[in-house]
């Protein structure tokens, strides 16, 4: 291959190996969604817990992302998207403390029971592709 602009190849190779990856199978991740509806006038304490969980959470061993999502046209609606490298890491997760402090934090901010839906990823690929970069994530 020839390299005209080596930017573009320095691009391009990141593309091929952190996002285009293929392979004949997706990595084996539970994708949760959780949808939440609070009540207004909490949403700012509802993000202030929810991202205190969130930054703990994406540092157990079996979370690659914890992400916290304000709808734009309803800001009384978040989306939670977690995405965990075992079917047991769940189960694990609702263990900890921070889950614990925020599930209590938050349930007198709901307008209604939290949702859950499963799913398993197609793409990207890789668990690498899930996970964060080795950046502080506060």
């Amino acid at each position: 291959m020839t390299v005209v602009n080596p930017q573009t190849s320095i691009t391009k190779s990141l593309i091929t190996n952190k996002v285009f990856m293929s392979s004949s199978a997706p990595a084996d991740l539970l994708v949760v969604h959780v949808s939440v509806q609070v009540k207004p006038g909490t949403e700012d304490a509802f993000k202030e817990a929810s991202l205190a969980n969130a930054r703990a959470s994406a540092k157990e061993e079996g979370v690659s992302r914890f992400d916290v999502l304000q709808q734009i046209d309803d800001p009384t609606k978040f989306t939670l998207v977690e995405v965990f490298k075992t079917a047991e890491a769940p189960a694990l997760h609702k263990e900890t403390e921070h889950y614990k402090t925020w599930r209590e934090t938050v349930a007198d901010m709901m307008a209604q029971p939290r949702s859950a839906a499963k799913h398993k990823n197609l793409f990207p690929v890789m668990g690498g592709g899930w996970d964060y970069p080795e950046v502080d994530l506060e």
